[in-house]
């Protein structure tokens, strides 16, 4: 938001530089993110001065170009070099003497120098008012009265404004501070804490009187829920026309480009007071009635950007008898807005049901002025005083007169906030005390009205503007910004309390298993819980009736709450292929959400993504993609870090994979990992493999809390390793290779390993080759030949007996 110190000031009036209301903002929570120097004319006509052309002769070697003398107040006049051929001694005229700076339209700098133009010196420039910025003509140069005073600035001359303009990041809450008036009464209530009283000085309307009754349009509001308050009075015999320089230099400080002093009468007051106001063209409105109501789903409605709209039944719409003119709290229409042509006007001011309003701009992708402020909700008080101020101003830039009562439909008053303030709760959640009178003051400061004291409370009475304020915490934060938080003491004693807590807590395993994977080069996301409901199509496994949906989305593709990790993840792995980030390793802690017969239920999990190569390009070794193994090992490294290293594995049953194992403890899964499909990646326009894996962390959690440490010497005697090359069936796996070998060796045997796989040349069809390592120990003497000898017979007769293997 912005807002120009030279208008604040016209409600406060400080001497304060603009540096030290920057800081003073900030403290009261009205935070200054920027502080921008405007001035009416770029350069602010710095340098430039009236001058007095003395003489002006032809230039000898130049047919188009004038020498001239020109005074500029100085000792000696000077010589200048003209092209303009209108320039005539006796002139008084704009100079911009050596060292000016002046800008192009196009905002581009140049400076002024000294110089020669064949062959005769030039000290300077007479100018054009288009070289000045005062305006677009280049005839020729700007001739000025001939009673200015020779040597006047001509800043001075042109009332050039300067002004200081403050970005202020104001937070959602703070509607009340939403203009410059807000602003200034907060900067009143700060200046009051640090003992400065000065008055707030508020825009009169006590002029504001009824001309005449020649124009009355009725007004009939069809829901006054939707709009609890809606004013409206008529203007006539208006001219329009741009408005004053002082007008347009107060909304070209804060951003605003005017339009025409009708229109911008109405942005003005919205800037000022925070209220916003729409004109129709009164002689547009059929029927001279307006109705304040919805329209039926599917009306067509052209915007005054000239987008033909389909409406919603719930969009609430100022319409004349036959038509909507305009989306009430949001944005006019293209057939009843004021042009060159109007010669009165319907003036309206609203307080329209802020839920509403914000619902129609989001579902019409419209941000606007007024719905920025109806959103958040503005002052039901302020809305008949702002109505007779942009009245009063229209009349004072465009004529014409009021030509009728103010209609004023307010059937239920919006009520005051009440709420009792202890003092003790102050001092607890403050944490020092805060003298009793001086939270009266402060209280005072901000408009909040004291009802009843007693020793221990205060009974308040919260204005509505202040829609934020509604609880006992809310009121004690508005006095703790004024009081200040730099002025809250910081306690030299340190209390703190060791609580006992497990080591198997949520946050501490998420930080085991994120810090092991952050070690092997994986990038932590974390990605929206709002996602599409179209990704829904992708999986048979989850199901539209499951989805938790927004009532107010942002948009359709944030419209429901995420079923799955993969679909968010899939997009995140997307945004980085698309910028040529290829190899990729993401994991993410998150939640997933279901709807399951009317029970809401939330679901924590932990992903991985993995695409691309597993290790960058490099001399010394030959790029290796990424595949199915090395996810595994990932995978197998979490659990074991947690200390979980038995359970069985069996196919995914999850149908994103096209291929993939699942990995559980008796009925419960832990982790689901394998290859995405193509044509779910497909969607997200990924062309290379993505394997991912899903780890039902709420079972992790449980599984990994059961687990107990065992710690073990360091064993004293050497392993045994010895090896089998085995023929095998292609069906044959390696899990079932490791269970016959466990089986048949409980004791002795620590480790079983396959070191190699060969399958092609020189092997029967339907078979392959498996070298597997097997590791002997004995923890309490040296294993013979003998021992080890005897147990690879056994385990080579159990394979040849229970897998059909043959030794090659």
């Amino acid at each position: 938001m912005k807002i120009s110190y030279n208008w604040l000031k016209q409600f406060i009036k400080t001497d304060w530089t603009a540096e030290q209301t920057s800081e003073l903002l900030t403290d009261l929570g009205l935070e200054v993110e920027g502080l921008d120097l405007y001035q009416s004319v770029k350069g602010g006509l710095e340098g430039v001065v009236v001058g007095e052309v003395l003489t002006c002769v032809q230039h000898s070697n130049a047919d188009k170009l004038k020498v001239t003398t020109v005074n500029i107040g100085q000792e000696q006049p000077v010589q200048i070099v003209c092209g303009a051929p209108n320039v005539a001694a006796g002139q008084k005229v704009p100079v911009a003497t050596i060292g000016t700076t002046l800008y192009t339209e196009e905002g581009e700098a140049w400076t002024i120098k000294k110089g020669k133009i064949r062959g005769e010196e030039s000290h300077g420039m007479i100018c054009a008012e288009d070289e000045l910025g005062l305006g677009k003509s280049h005839d020729g140069i700007m001739v000025l009265p001939e009673d200015t005073v020779v040597g006047t600035p001509c800043a001075d001359l042109f009332e050039v404004e300067n002004d200081q303009v403050f970005e202020i990041g104001l937070t959602p809450n703070r509607a009340d501070a939403m203009s410059h008036y807000g602003t200034a009464r907060d900067l009143r209530a700060g200046l009051l804490q640090k003992g400065i009283h000065l008055e707030l000085i508020t825009p009169s309307v006590s002029s504001y009187h009824v001309d005449s009754r020649t124009l009355k349009i009725d007004i009939d509001v069809k829901d006054y829920d939707l709009a609890p308050r809606y004013c409206g009075v008529t203007l006539s015999g208006l001219k329009v026309e741009d408005s004053p320089a002082w007008l347009q230099n107060r909304l070209k400080a804060i951003g605003l480009s005017p339009i025409n002093n009708i229109v911008d009468a109405t942005n003005y007051v919205l800037h000022e007071l925070g209220q916003p106001l729409h004109a129709f063209d009164a002689a547009k409105i059929t029927g001279h009635k307006v109705e304040v109501k919805t329209c039926e789903a599917g009306t067509k409605f052209t915007s005054l950007d000239g987008v033909e709209r389909e409406l919603h039944e719930d969009d609430l719409m100022i319409c004349d008898a036959e038509k909507p003119m305009c989306i009430a709290g949001v944005f006019g229409g293209n057939e009843s807005g004021v042009t060159e042509h109007t010669t009165a006007i319907f003036l309206e001011s609203a307080y329209f049901n802020p839920v509403s309003v914000r619902k129609t701009a989001k579902r019409h992708g419209l941000n606007t002025d007024a719905s920025f402020r109806f959103e958040r909700g503005i002052d039901p008080n302020l809305t008949k005083y702002a109505l007779k101020r942009a009245a009063l101003l229209i009349l004072e830039i465009a004529g014409g007169e009021i030509t009728s009562d103010i209609v004023d439909f307010y059937p239920k008053k919006i009520e005051d906030f009440q709420v009792t303030l202890s003092f003790d709760k102050i001092t607890k959640l403050v944490g020092q005390e805060i003298p009793k009178e001086e939270v009266k003051s402060i209280l005072a400061s901000l408009d909040i009205k004291i009802n009843s004291v007693t020793e221990t409370n205060l009974g308040l009475t919260i204005p509505p503007y202040r829609n934020d304020v509604t609880r006992e915490a809310d009121v004690i934060e508005e006095i703790l910004r004024v009081y200040g938080y730099n002025n809250v003491e910081i306690s030299t004693k340190m209390n703190a309390s060791v609580s006992n807590s497990s080591r198997f807590e949520d946050y501490k395993l998420q930080n085991v298993v994120g810090n092991l994977l952050a070690s092997q080069g994986w990038y932590e996301i974390m990605a929206n819980s709002l996602t599409s409901a179209k990704y829904i199509a992708l999986s048979e496994q989850l199901k539209d009736e499951h989805n938790i949906e927004m009532l107010n989305p942002l948009s359709q593709d944030l419209g429901v709450m995420r079923q799955s990790l993969v679909f968010s993840g899939l997009e995140a792995l997307s945004y980085n292929i698309n910028r040529r980030q290829t190899n990729l390793k993401f994991f993410e802690f998150g939640k997933t959400y279901h709807n399951f017969n009317g029970t809401r239920e939330e679901h924590k999990h932990l992903s991985l993504f993995v695409t691309g190569f597993k290790n960058e390009e490099n001399w010394a070794h030959t790029p290796e993609k990424s595949n199915f193994f090395h996810l595994k090992g990932s995978v197998a490294a979490i659990l074991t870090r947690l200390g979980i290293d038995r359970y069985q594995e069996s196919s995914a049953k999850n149908d994103v994979f096209s291929e993939g194992l699942q990995l559980n403890i008796g009925r419960d899964t832990l982790v689901e990992f394998g290859v995405l499909k193509s044509k779910i990646t497909k969607q997200f326009d990924i062309t290379q493999d993505v394997f991912y894996a899903d780890f039902n962390w709420d079972t992790i959690l449980t599984v990994a809390k059961r687990n107990k440490i065992k710690f073990t010497p360091i064993p004293k005697y050497p392993e045994v390793r010895r090896d089998f090359a085995l023929l095998i069936d292609d069906k044959v796996t390696f899990e079932s290779i490791t269970k016959i070998a466990k089986k048949t060796e409980k004791q002795l045997l620590k480790n079983v390993n396959l070191f190699d796989v060969y399958q092609g040349k020189n092997l029967p069809n339907g078979k392959k080759s498996y070298a597997v390592s097997f590791t002997f120990l004995d923890e309490n003497k040296t294993l013979t030949d003998k021992v080890v000898d005897k147990i690879m017979s056994k385990l080579q007769s159990n394979f040849e007996r229970e897998l059909g293997a043959e030794l090659r």
